[in-house]
């Protein structure tokens, strides 16, 4: 992230930076806590994760394993991995989601 910003300093941790990506995830997740006053904080803060837990959960599609070292067969799965995970299926579950517990779209605490 410092090299992409242009920063002066360190950019580089690790051997060779191997380790900067998870240093930025990090120094990001333990950033200042901030959240609307008027949301839903368990709709707000659950929605994250769970777009992250539906779009891992079409890796579980993949087979693994020794006998499985087909080419064309690993590329057909990546494919349809590919197709699970695009963002309009995740996307559309977790408003589904959100509008079955909430019945309303609104984020606004007062209302519900």
């Amino acid at each position: 992230m410092a090299s992409m910003q242009r920063r002066l300093g360190p950019n580089a941790v690790g051997y060779y930076g191997l380790l900067q990506a998870f240093a930025d995830a990090l120094k990001l997740i333990l950033k200042e806590y901030v959240a609307p006053t008027q949301a839903n904080l368990i709709l707000f803060f659950l929605g994250p994760i769970v777009t992250l837990v539906f779009a891992l959960l079409g890796y579980a599609v993949i087979p693994y394993g020794p006998g499985l070292s087909l080419g064309d067969m690993e590329l057909g799965s990546l494919r349809s991995t590919a197709q699970l995970i695009s963002y309009e299926l995740v996307l559309s579950s977790v408003l589904l989601i959100i509008i079955m517990i909430t019945n309303s779209l609104n984020l606004n605490i007062n209302d519900l």
